[in-house]
């Protein structure tokens, strides 16, 4: 909002085009010794030749508007400051030498000088009075046309620029202002499908006025979404698409007054001067500006609305930019954000406790070309990933993106680190022939039933293994070139861990820098998880992992997941070995009687029978060797109950849609209907199918 010009800021004034300066020189008293012929044109209304001017002499405290007020004191106080050799600067309303009142910012200045009398130096930038506001248009036109605009012109936010559009267009062109724009182009982000007219709801985006009125904000407040009355100047603007100019007369004002119930309104625009410049870009109507000059101003005529044409146009296109950028970003950042999961999109098993970190490379992109997956696998297992695609922005976010959805399908599959990765690399050879891209990724499995951890890497830096006591490591993998750049074979390594070992997986971003070597990263890396580290917070890991290179402007993407392993604890893993005999899935059903019971699942009981009756059954049929039978129980939100059986055919099995005449294959459809979910996954000896149950506790 513009202040009140009896208040006026020295920074408004300063900016005033017309501003004039003035310098005058003054004794300790505070009289005027010596001046400059500005000063002499402006507050004395001239100085002939030859002749004596009026001002010497004279208090320059008797020239302010107001002699014996505030403003007398403050100039006092100046003048004062002078002459003990400090300089001071306000802003004081002035008397013309044509009796008008005019804001001026004053600076007083010690001077040394050959006169004795002279004490002070007087500098005075006096803007126009208010009387004469509005006279010159090329005054007008070079404030809103070359200047002004253009810096408002470089906000790509249409909130931030309106607001700096109405206060270029007041107090230079009018003393009132508003910027009203469709409600359909803020609310929506698109442009109306039909042309625009008198009907349509508006939004006020910004207000500003020259005389301190509050009246103004409560009339026309800021983002009110409105619908003008027929029949105004508004309305006129809307369905004609053409600059409306013209006198608001009082019976016109307390008609509109009426129309809002609104009763400032009324002594607001009666009698005013008022100019509603309509906003077109790209041939659509976006909105109109509405100027008002007040009673005592000049009026509108047809070369300010040429100006003020000028302006409107300028600024359409400027908020059309920033509109369309604003959308553009909002997709952009959109799309870059749903590629990456949140904290509650990680899954893993109760035992297991899993962070992450992500830190983009770029200021102007959110994400880029690294990624990090916690998925929780059925049986008590979790697949951990990290992983990074060369290049930086939205070209490496879009590869990453097809990457993640490709994990999620593999894992959902249940293969093994390795052979995850060899699909992933053909992914990525196929991506390739239409963009050259290549990645690294590594791929672990942690069964927290037996306590194993498979990882497979392609490309990508070596995992840190943090154990209980203290000690770490970084793990050697089988070497393999990263994705979509070789066919060699990728391998994984098997491990066995002990409960709270923290796995870490990372992306180059943290340990490499163009300013120190690879190596000197890892030592650092290592250092950060030394003795004691496995028992701290995971989230003061992580904070302590990324100490120090919000600093570096010039870093890589950086992507951190943290994993404390534990295995499920043993009274809720039961497991049996049953015969390959048709008697076994009788057998079946009676053992699980006793675990499901302490569990406190006897509602799950004749659900699990006939589940697990037919897992055995199907295994029995196909297996030549001993069948495992395996109930495992996950607690939390997410937990489930889980049956298992293994067998040594390497048959997956799959689901049929027997006739009505067949006597086989309606298992698998009863497990299916059953169960929460069902699989099977190839082991090292046949394979293994399973189903969840839903826990009755949630």
């Amino acid at each position: 909002m513009a202040s009140a010009v009896a208040e006026v800021s020295a920074s408004a004034v300063l900016a005033n085009t017309s501003t004039r300066t003035l310098i005058l020189g003054i004794d300790k008293a505070g009289r005027i010794r010596q001046h400059d012929r500005s000063a002499g044109d402006v507050l004395a209304g001239g100085v002939l030749a030859g002749e004596e001017s009026a001002l010497i002499g004279t208090e320059l405290c008797a020239l302010l508007a107001t002699p014996d007020g505030p403003p007398a004191a403050m100039l006092q106080s100046l003048i004062d400051g002078a002459c003990s050799n400090r300089e001071g600067t306000t802003v004081l309303p002035f008397r013309t030498a044509n009796d008008a009142t005019a804001d001026a910012v004053i600076t007083v200045q010690p001077i040394r000088s050959v006169d004795p009398e002279l004490a002070a130096q007087v500098i005075m930038r006096i803007a126009p009075p208010v009387q004469e506001r509005f006279l010159d248009p090329a005054v007008m036109r070079q404030v809103m046309i070359d200047g002004a605009v253009r810096r408002a012109g470089g906000a790509l936010d249409i909130d931030q620029m309106a607001p700096e559009l109405m206060n270029i267009i007041v107090p230079h062109f009018c003393n009132a202002a508003g910027l009203v724009v469709l409600e359909s182009l803020v609310a929506d982000d698109e442009f109306p499908s039909e042309p625009m007219d008198g009907t349509q709801l508006v939004r006020r985006l910004a207000v500003a006025h020259d005389d301190g009125n509050v009246a103004w904000d409560a009339a026309f407040p800021t983002g009110e979404i409105l619908r003008y009355p027929s029949d105004t100047p508004y309305t006129q603007c809307m369905d004609t698409g053409q600059p409306v100019c013209e006198v608001v007369t009082q019976e016109g004002a307390e008609a509109m007054a009426d129309a809002w119930i609104r009763r400032p309104v009324a002594g607001l625009l009666s009698g005013v001067s008022m100019l509603l410049l309509p906003l077109f870009a790209r041939d659509l109507m976006l909105g109109f500006i509405v100027c008002v000059r007040r009673v005592g101003y000049r009026r509108f005529d047809a070369y300010d609305v040429e100006i003020g044409m000028e302006f409107a146009s300028r600024a359409a296109i400027f908020m059309d930019n920033a509109q369309r950028y604003s959308r553009e970003r909002a997709t952009a950042l959109t799309l870059q954000r749903s590629m990456l999961p949140t904290q509650t999109g990680l899954s893993a098993p109760s035992s297991v406790d899993v962070r992450h970190r992500y830190l983009p490379g770029s200021k102007l992109i959110e994400v880029g070309g690294d990624w990090y997956e916690s998925m929780r696998l059925p049986g008590g297992r979790v697949a951990l990933v990290v992983g990074d695609v060369a290049g930086h922005g939205v070209r490496a976010a879009v590869t990453m993106g097809r990457l993640r959805t490709a994990i999620h399908t593999l894992a959902k599959m249940e293969l093994s680190p390795a052979e995850t990765l060899q699909h992933l690399n053909e992914l990525m050879q196929e991506l390739g022939m239409r963009e050259p891209h290549f990645a690294t990724c590594v791929y672990a499995i942690f069964d927290a039933v037996t306590g194993t951890c498979e990882i497979a890497s392609a490309g990508h830096l070596p995992p840190l293994l943090v154990r209980p006591d203290g000690t770490n490591e970084l793990l050697e993998l089988p070497q393999a070139p990263p994705l979509g750049v070789g066919t060699g074979l990728i391998q994984s390594r098997t491990l066995h861990v002990e409960d709270g070992t923290l796995l870490v997986l990372y992306t180059d971003g943290l340990v490499e820098k163009r300013s120190r070597d690879i190596d000197e990263g890892l030592s650092r890396l290592r250092e950060i998880f030394g003795p004691g580290s496995a028992d701290e917070p995971l989230e003061e890991l992580c904070r302590a992992t990324l100490a120090g290179v919000y600093a570096d402007e010039h870093r890589d993407d950086i992507a951190v997941l943290m994993a404390r392993l534990r295995r499920l604890p043993a009274e809720d893993i039961v497991s049996w070995t049953l015969p390959s005999e048709l008697t076994s899935a009788s057998r079946a059903r009676s053992v699980i009687r006793r675990p499901l019971r302490r569990w406190g699942l006897t509602d799950l009981l004749p659900t699990a029978e006939l589940l697990v009756s037919e897992l055995v059954t199907n295994a029995v049929r196909y297996a030549q060797g001993r069948i495992g039978l395996r109930l495992v129980l996950e607690h939390g939100p997410d937990g489930g109950l889980f049956c298992e059986v293994l067998d040594d055919s390497a048959a997956l099995p799959r689901l049929r849609y027997p006739d009505d005449s067949d006597e086989r294959g309606r298992g698998l459809q009863v497990v299916s209907q059953l169960a929460q979910h069902w699989g099977a996954r190839r082991a090292a000896s046949g394979k293994v199918v399973w189903c969840e149950l839903a826990l009755p506790y949630g």
